[in-house]
């Protein structure tokens, strides 16, 4: 920090200092992407602007005008971004140029690979805003004043991408921002005025302020070259029309798509939009988008997020997420309705019954979009699923009404396909059925190979009964809430005592025989493993494993308790049923054997195998590795 109060010079985030680095160096295939960023910049804070206007129209300082300036000048090398919006304040300069206040920071920059193409890619899933000034320009100067601060207030922050940044106090007598771009060698060509004119129409024809530049200069006639030519007005370069505001017929489908990087600042175009007008008890019009790429902070879920909200064409906040449940966080876009006041908080939305009613339409409708996807291009909803799947996973537990909906968006691997590809939907599934078949069955693991090789499936495997192989962290809790789909009951094959609508009357006597033979065993090692298990049973579900593990009717998943493990919470007391198959040479060695201590280990390896097969881990892993090498040892005859 310098001696004098009025300037200094402070350091950059260690985040933005390594962000900043790499858009100098990497972004040279979407240089002009700079001028959108800070065009959609300047636009926002013009809309902050008018909606403070409504509690205070005193912040216009008698101009309710509002514009963006853009000015270049060829011979010195330098564009110049000028809004008269909101303006900032020496503190807000510092937090909002000097740090980098987006949440998945970190996840951004643990995902970079070093290889420009894919780090480019990235940076368009983060957005760049400001920073993307460094794309062309060695160094920024920044002019602003917050508005109703009055002309001493201004301030000036100046950088040249590297370590730090300086700040200092000079006079502004207009409120708003002016950042001017001191253009790099090789980036000249945005101190042209037709270079820029074109990425204007180009970005930001939909932006609702007009966009002005000087018109364009005059061919002089022959003749009249020493004549006094008349100055140069400004123009808006832009349409300057809210794009939402105009009929779906009126806009071309790259206007949508460059709207939607202008909103959600993503580099990437988007996989679909839905545009409506609604008009009747209420009157409204959203226009949205569904991404290609998820943002760092997807599982952040306190995270702001939601559409931007306008009342009567007046922007009111950025993140109105009373119209969309928490499950949809992806879906990007705009509201603008007739029917809330123009003082709107949050407080009132989250009472106002027309926000509910908007809310179910709104929902209603991306879930429409999603169907519509899946059904009219499987690839464009792969992608999705992709990128989203295990967020849309959440909806069946936090959106009743729409449980059935969001359960025929959902998508699983199966043993059907044997692949761990999850493009199965429950419909696919109910349809190849077999005859007689009362129920949805599944399997949740760790991972997609413990799911496929989960023995509970060997009986399934056997008839032929298809099973999904659910694998996701949010599976578990899914199905918990899900329950069922089509009138179809949804099972887990691990959970209580298995019973198949196909099985025979010969099945079924077979298993009562079975049960009886074994019980002697059973009660063996019931007396062996009680410390372990709830209860241990004979069982026709394996056909090649000796053994596994059973949840009760009533007690938690697996998976699930070691989610809420991770997560360090208390997890309720139970335990396992330990099934047997009593054809399986090694419970018949077991059943065979009269050492007792001999036969005490081979249960606990029993037990520890079927463990260990379900992908859980062992609570005396040394234990287990002595008990099996002292047995195989002693069948070696050693």
């Amino acid at each position: 920090m310098t001696a004098d109060a009025k300037s200094e010079t402070l350091g950059f985030q260690t985040e933005a200092k390594q962000l900043l680095q790499l858009m100098i160096h990497s972004l040279y295939s979407n240089q002009e992407i700079f001028l959108r960023e800070l065009i959609s910049n300047a636009s926002d804070a013009i809309d902050k602007l008018r909606f403070a206007a409504l509690a205070d129209d005193s912040v216009l300082e008698g101009q309710g005008e509002f514009t963006i300036q853009v000015d270049v000048d060829k011979d010195a090398g330098t564009l110049t971004i000028t809004d008269n919006g909101i303006g900032m304040t020496r503190d807000e300069v510092i937090e909002n140029l000097g740090t980098i206040a987006k949440s998945g920071t970190a996840a951004f920059l643990e995902n970079l690979t070093g290889d420009q193409q894919k780090d480019s890619q990235l940076i368009g899933q983060f957005g760049v805003g400001f920073y993307s000034a460094f794309i062309v320009a060695d160094k920024v100067r920044v002019h602003t004043r917050k508005s109703g601060e009055g002309a001493d207030g201004g301030v000036v922050w100046e950088s040249s991408g590297e370590a730090d940044f300086t700040i200092s106090e000079q006079p502004r007598e207009q409120r708003g921002t002016a950042i001017t771009l001191y253009l790099k060698d090789d980036c000249s060509d945005f101190a042209d005025e037709w270079r820029v004119r074109s990425v204007i129409k180009k970005y930001s024809d939909h932006i609702s302020v007009p966009v002005m530049m000087l018109e364009p200069e005059k061919p002089v006639p022959e003749g009249e070259e020493d004549a006094e030519t008349a100055p140069r007005e400004y123009e808006a370069v832009n349409e300057a029309t809210a794009l939402w505001t105009r009929s779906r017929s009126e806009v071309s489908d790259e206007e949508y798509k460059a709207f939607y990087q202008h909103i959600s600042h993503d580099f990437q175009d988007p996989l679909s939009w839905s545009h409506n007008r609604v008009e009747g008890k209420l009157e409204y019009t959203s226009l949205l988008y569904l991404p290609a790429k998820a943002p760092f902070d997807m599982w952040q879920r306190d995270t702001a997020r939601g559409l931007k909200l306008y009342v009567q064409r007046t922007f009111i906040m950025d993140d109105a997420e009373q119209f969309l449940p928490l499950y949809l966080r992806f879906v990007k876009g705009v509201i603008d309705s007739n029917d809330l006041p123009l003082n709107v908080s949050r407080e009132i939305l989250q009472q106002d019954g027309a926000v509910d009613s908007m809310r179910s339409a709104i929902t209603k409708r991306v879930l429409d979009m999603l169907a519509k996807m899946a059904k009219s291009s499987a690839d464009d909803y792969a992608a999705f699923w992709s990128e989203f799947g295990q967020v849309l996973k959440e909806g069946p537990a936090e959106d009743f009404a729409n449980k059935e909906k969001v359960a025929g968006l959902l998508r699983f691997a199966t043993t059907h396909t044997d692949t761990e590809a999850q493009d199965q939907s429950l419909a696919d599934y109910v349809e190849r059925m077999q005859e007689g078949q009362d129920a949805i069955y599944y399997v949740v693991a760790e991972n997609f190979n413990t799911a496929k090789h989960s023995p509970h499936l060997e009986v399934f495997r056997k008839k032929g009964i298809e099973v999904l192989l659910l694998s996701d962290r949010v599976d578990d809790w899914l199905m918990n809430h899900l329950q069922s789909f089509d009138d179809k009951p949804l099972k887990d094959v691990a959970r209580g005592a298995l019973e198949l609508a196909s099985d025979s009357e010969e099945e079924k006597a077979e298993q009562e025989k079975l049960e009886k033979d074994s019980e002697d065993l059973v009660a063996r090692i019931q007396t062996v493993l009680e410390a372990k298990v709830q209860e241990v049973r004979a069982t026709a579900r394996l056909t090649e494993s000796p053994a596994c593990l059973v949840v009760g009717d009533y007690d938690m998943g697996a998976q699930m308790k070691r989610i809420m493990e991770a997560a360090g919470q208390a997890v309720p007391e139970s335990k396992p049923i330990l099934e047997i198959n009593p054809s399986h040479p090694l419970i018949q060695m077991l059943d065979g054997e009269s050492d007792e201590d001999r036969f005490a280990d081979l249960a606990t390896v029993v037990f520890d195998q079927a463990s260990l097969a379900e992908g859980g881990t062992l609570s005396d892993p040394a234990a287990y590795v002595s008990k099996l090498n002292k047995l195989l040892l002693q069948l070696a005859g050693s």
